[in-house]
């Protein structure tokens, strides 16, 4: 269940991050493009691998852990590359929204290592 939910959100993520990069693009303005960049590869290509890995490894999936992990994961891949964002748009004094959503990533990126070693050999 948790890898679906991640995949589904994964693509929608991917979506609006390819989304936002035409628009840079017809723009020429690529003053977002770190948090372009950031939403795509964390928010779209992270989440789909590790929700695809619970949809290959089902006993991976089913765990309480890795609907922790993956819930944080789709929390983090959101709040960072926003928080990205408004750092470029709005300054350095919201600094703490991009450092809580990495945190938030590393830390389900760590769950989730220990969930696959954890499972990797069943």
């Amino acid at each position: 269940m948790i890898g679906s939910l991640m995949m589904c959100v994964s693509v929608v993520i991917l979506l609006i991050g390819t989304l936002a990069g035409v628009a840079m693009g017809m723009q020429e303005d690529f003053a977002l493009q770190p948090a372009h960049a950031h939403l795509n590869l964390v928010g779209g290509v992270l989440l789909f691998l590790f929700g695809l890995y619970y949809r290959l490894i089902p006993a991976a999936g089913a765990s309480r852990l890795a609907k922790i992990q993956g819930w944080l994961h789709i929390v983090g891949g959101i709040l960072f590359p926003i928080g990205v964002a408004v750092v470029i748009l709005k300054g350095p004094s919201l600094i703490v929204l991009p450092i809580v959503g990495s945190l938030i990533v590393v830390a389900a990126t760590a769950l989730f290592a220990f969930i696959v070693f954890r499972t990797a050999w069943d």
